[in-house]
């Protein structure tokens, strides 16, 4: 049902949402799991199995059912899957009781908000809502994983005016919003580490823009920022100029422009400028369109910099071929 099989260091147990307590049980002890060890698995919440609505009461059962056969108050990592469509609002409902029950997960460090397949919502029309104040719920959450943003007629929201023990910040997106970007870019998030935006397709949604993020590019927003992902990004090109003259450089581990529509024009931006990033540890280039030549130029320019590359191309499309009188056509890992 999901790809995800672990997350926070912890193998993924799903929460079952029909059976007999004996049942439930049993389901939870094959996937490896133990209510009464809830801090040894990442649990995860998911009420639709993508056949039919359940009623929104039902929805609130399961949660209220999890929360009576779970030692929660032990629990760290959770994973929220589609909560009855996603495309529909159903997980405007999932935020929403998380918030009014968080006395029940008091130590609750890590979520994974939209653990969705593409079976059961694509990417793109996953509709998140507002989600500050389930940030702002736990107090002691230190990393968010949020999968999908507006959807047909979402409103992911993610302004956050403070918070002390937020330390990783990822939004997945086939399209993602520059007013999303900016409400991040503006919050008070004074202990984050690490910052991954899936940029996605203008198609899509998505309207980020440099100047959006220009608070972090700054180093202003996140001093204690050490890695930051601009990925999925389809005006990749556009990035690097910026980028290369970004005072936010000079504290970086890791620059992450992966998963994005790098191409042969982009890469002679990237090497005219490679000096700009011969401080990192780390450059994540994979998923990428370049030509033999262009990888073997982009190596040349970071020899001898210390910078670990990764230009590994990351497609499955070897075996496509392209009329040579048509332009190829190039794509984001992640839209639709």
């Amino acid at each position: 049902m999901s790809d995800l099989t672990e997350y926070a260091g912890l193998p993924v147990v799903e929460f079952p949402a029909s059976g007999t307590w004996e049942e439930r049980f049993a389901r939870i002890r094959e996937q490896g799991g133990d209510p009464r060890d809830p801090a040894a698995t990442a649990w995860r919440l998911r009420t639709s199995a993508g056949v039919r609505t359940p009623p929104e009461d039902e929805c609130t059962d399961y949660l209220a059912r999890f929360l009576s056969e779970v030692d929660t108050e032990r629990l760290t990592a959770l994973v929220v899957g589609e909560w009855s469509y996603a495309n529909e609002g159903g997980m405007y409902q999932a935020a929403d009781l998380l918030v009014e029950h968080a006395d029940a997960l008091p130590n609750l460090r890590s979520v994974f908000f939209g653990d969705i397949t593409f079976d059961e919502c694509e990417l793109s029309w996953i509709s998140q809502p507002d989600l500050a104040p389930l940030v702002a719920a736990f107090p002691r959450l230190e990393a968010l994983t949020v999968k999908g943003a507006d959807g047909m007629d979402g409103r992911l929201g993610l302004h956050v005016p403070s918070h002390a023990s937020l330390r990783s910040l990822t939004l997945q997106s086939g399209g993602l919003p520059g007013r999303v970007v900016r409400e991040v870019a503006s919050s008070g998030l004074s202990a984050l580490e690490h910052l991954e935006l899936w940029l996605g397709m203008e198609d899509y949604g998505g309207s980020t823009s440099p100047q959006d993020l220009a608070p972090v590019l700054s180093g202003e927003a996140f001093p204690r920022l050490r890695y930051l992902g601009v990925r999925n990004a389809e005006k990749w090109a556009e990035w690097v100029p910026v980028l290369a003259e970004a005072p936010v450089l000079a504290g970086l581990e890791v620059l992450d422009l992966s998963l994005g529509i790098l191409t042969d024009q982009g890469a002679r931006e990237l090497v005219d400028r490679a000096g700009a990033f011969a401080g990192l540890r780390r450059l994540d280039l994979h998923h990428h369109f370049l030509g033999e030549e262009t990888v073997e130029r982009v190596r040349a320019a970071f020899a001898g910099s210390g910078v670990e590359l990764d230009l590994d191309a990351g497609r499955d499309d070897d075996d496509e071929e392209y009329d040579e009188d048509e332009e190829p056509y190039y794509y984001t890992a992640a839209s639709e």
